[in-house]
């Protein structure tokens, strides 16, 4: 059911011995600088590895089935350089977007030393998160999977095998356009190599040698500019055709996904708004950052080549106090939570709204 931001903050419970900070270990020691953030999940992990090996199919078969044997070598070298290019472009944003710390919550910080430097005011809460000890920001979300808060948690996506989140959107926005570039491109290379040799590589198909050879002379005496079957593929045509197809079925079948994707978190990104935060529509007033603003901090400053780049990481300011700090809105509340902060001064949520942070999202 649908809470106006009144009851929201009504099945907040508001017993202080709740958040037993106590029971908190202290937060782990950071680890040194450069330390790689990866997820140990199966799932994650195969759709990684198909993501890979799907590219690299592709990559085969433009290279060996449509590039490398042609003799127009100005169509192949351009068009092999475009698309190893976005192909490049594409693993190495997928690397990024699975090797980045998507904005994890340090484990275990509800302790009372935190809570006491955060130094709260009268109307002003923490939340805990009772899965992992942490005291959660405001717009951070816990992921099952990854195990950890997630500040600005948008989804979990097993493709990249991470949660897209505050430091990690800019590389899957990336490897989302850049996936759905390849694979229209690749499109359209199948459609002109099939309109360039799919004729005469059925019309020879099935005759032996010397029939080939005769049928190979009198088409290029009647058509010169007609290019031999030996162009259009090192393979036979059935395999060619088999080949092709594939290609075309995933080409396609991603050119639809990864475009839908890109769209979406485009329109997260410039509506401020997260995919949990627009699933669970949530009311509660929170300041919008302008459209403009929201893109420069996703794609790391003002508007530059590096926006493209993977390689190049987005902005990432500190998190200050008032990120972990919520203050309360309603002035019935406000009264009831000044009395009982005047001894911890802190919430924790209740198991009532379990179900605001199980609402995760998944990529299917």
């Amino acid at each position: 059911m649908m809470l106006i931001p009144n009851h929201h903050f009504r099945d907040i419970e508001r017993k202080p011995e709740y958040l037993q900070p106590e029971k908190c270990a202290p937060p782990p020691y950071p680890g040194p600088a450069g330390t790689m953030w990866f997820i140990r999940d199966g799932c994650g992990i195969a759709c990684a590895i198909v993501t890979w090996f799907l590219v690299l199919y592709a990559e085969f078969v433009v290279l060996f089935v449509m590039l490398i044997p042609s003799r127009d070598y100005v169509y192949s070298i351009i068009n092999g350089i475009l698309f190893n290019l976005l192909a490049f472009l594409a693993l190495a944003s997928h690397c990024r977007a699975m090797l980045t710390d998507p904005g994890a919550v340090p484990k275990g910080n509800a302790t009372k030393e935190f809570i006491e430097s955060l130094q709260l005011k009268p109307g002003q809460v923490v939340y805990k998160c009772p899965k992992c000890c942490s005291i959660k920001p405001d717009r951070a979300h816990h992921c099952s999977v990854c195990k950890r808060c997630i500040r600005k948690m948008d989804h979990h996506c097993p493709w990249v095998n991470n949660c897209v989140g505050e430091n990690n959107q800019k590389y899957f926005v990336l490897f989302t356009m850049y996936i759905a570039l390849i694979s229209l491109h690749a499109l359209i290379m199948v459609g002109f190599h099939f309109l360039h040799c799919f004729e005469e590589d059925w019309t020879t198909h099935g005759l032996t040698r010397e029939g080939r050879a005769e049928a190979r002379i009198f088409q290029q005496k009647a058509q010169p500019l007609k290019v031999s079957s030996s162009e259009c593929s090192y393979f036979s045509p059935p395999t060619t055709v088999i080949l092709l197809i594939l290609l075309c079925f995933e080409g396609l079948l991603f050119l639809i996904f990864t475009s839908v994707m890109f769209g979406t978190q485009v329109h997260s990104i410039c509506t401020d708004e997260t995919g949990i935060e627009r699933l669970k529509r949530k009311q509660q007033p929170r300041e919008r950052r302008g459209t403009w603003k929201a893109v420069t901090e996703t794609f790391g400053g003002s508007f530059s080549p590096n926006w493209f780049n993977p390689l190049s990481g987005p902005c990432q300011p500190a998190l200050r106090d008032e990120g972990w700090v919520r203050q309360l809105v309603s002035s019935d509340n406000m009264e009831s939570t000044t009395e009982e902060q005047s001894e911890d001064q802190v919430e924790e949520q209740s198991e009532e709204r379990k179900d605001e942070d199980s609402a995760e999202m998944t990529d299917n």
